[in-house]
C-alpha cells in the first residue's frame, strides 16, 4: 500500500492505495476534477498519457503527492 496525499491547490486529503490504482482511479475516487487543471506527481508536471498508468509504473512505492493545480479564469 502507498500513502497517496491528493487534491487540488486549495484542498488535499491523505488516502492509502493499491499500488497498482491508476492515477484516473485515485482521482476520481477521490472526487477531484482532474479535467480543469494541471495535474502533477509529487511537483512533476503529468502528461495525457500518464493518467491511466498506475503508481507502481510512475515508480511510486511508498508515497506521494497527486495534485490537480486548479486554473482560475482572472487570475
Amino acid at each position: 500500500m502507498i500513502k497517496v496525499i491528493i487534491g487540488t491547490n486549495t484542498s488535499k486529503q491523505t488516502k492509502i492505495l493499491d499500488p497498482n490504482t491508476t492515477l484516473r482511479q485515485a482521482l476520481e475516487d477521490a472526487e477531484i476534477e482532474y479535467d480543469r487543471g494541471l495535474l502533477h506527481l509529487d511537483g512533476a508536471p503529468i502528461s495525457a498519457g500518464d493518467i491511466d498508468k498506475t503508481f507502481t509504473s510512475l515508480g511510486v512505492t511508498e508515497k506521494c503527492f497527486l495534485i490537480s493545480v486548479v486554473k482560475n479564469q482572472n487570475a
